[in-house]
Order: C-alpha cells, then sequence, then structure tokens
C-alpha cells in the first residue's frame, strides 16, 4: 500500500487545517489507518487513529477534543481536520497503515507559527 499526505502548510495559532491522505492499494477490514506526527527534535507520536473493524478512533492526548480523523471508504482517503491549532502541533504528519511496522507515506509539514 502507498500513502500520499497532503493539505500542510503554515498557519497561525488558534487556525484550523485539514490534511488529506490518499491510498493506493489494498486496505482490508482488519486495518488500522492513522496519522502520526513528529516535531523537530522529537519522536514520532501516535495522533489519531482508526481501527476499521469495529469503526473505532482512538486519539493522542494532545489531540483530544481538538483534532478530528475520518475515512471515506469509497475513496480510499484519510483526513485529519485540526482546530485550535498551537505552535505544539508544528512537525510532519504521516499518514499510516498497521502501527509502526507498517506501511508509512511521505509525511506533509504543518508550522503552527503567528
Amino acid at each position: 500500500v502507498q500513502l500520499q499526505a497532503s493539505g500542510g502548510g503554515l498557519v497561525q495559532p488558534g487556525g484550523s487545517l485539514k490534511l488529506s491522505c490518499a491510498a493506493t492499494g489494498q486496505i482490508f477490514s482488519t486495518d488500522t489507518v492513522g496519522w502520526y506526527r513528529q516535531a523537530p527534535g522529537k519522536d514520532r507520536e501516535l495522533v489519531a487513529r482508526v481501527f476499521l473493524e469495529s469503526g473505532t478512533r482512538a486519539y493522542g492526548n494532545s489531540a483530544k477534543g481538538r483534532f478530528t480523523i475520518s475515512r471515506d471508504n469509497a475513496a480510499n482517503m484519510l483526513y485529519l481536520e485540526m482546530k485550535n491549532l498551537e505552535p505544539e502541533d508544528t512537525g510532519v504528519y504521516y499518514c499510516n497503515r498497521n502501527g509502526l511496522d507498517g506501511d508509512w507515506g511521505q509525511g506533509t509539514l504543518v508550522t503552527v507559527s503567528s
């Protein structure tokens, strides 16, 4: 599976941004798809993910209440809607299939700065 993330950019604190991820290849109903991010000088961390079989969504602590993950199954697209962005949200955002040992997209840079 190949993953292509897009939608990053420069946004002011308090602003919003929506990331998109296009998947090419077979996504199975038992897969988990999601978003991770890596801030400068920090480890990659989970932002949000969806367990496709159950539809359950899980969020990292920094994303709860501000970010929403969604999926368009028919179009094989994954989205991350981010609101009330903070400078600490700055980083490269990666879409992912099946966790750290799974498939990764190339990342899209989000910069939150005034």
